[in-house]
């Protein structure tokens, strides 16, 4: 059976972006990319864990 995932998206604040990818990290997410925001000045960041209903 193939593994069906959970995404989530967070705008990361350039200063505290270590803690901010740690603590997501902490509880299970994987972080998959990071982009630039739809401001053009900001990042986001695409994360995703396996879901827990699987």
């Amino acid at each position: 059976m193939a593994t069906t995932w959970e995404y989530a998206t967070i705008p990361l604040i350039i200063h505290n972006t270590k803690a901010i990818l740690d603590q997501w990290g902490a509880d299970g997410w994987e972080l998959v990319q990071v982009v630039p925001g739809p401001d053009g000045t900001g990042l986001v960041a695409y994360l995703k864990r396996p879901r827990g209903d699987a």
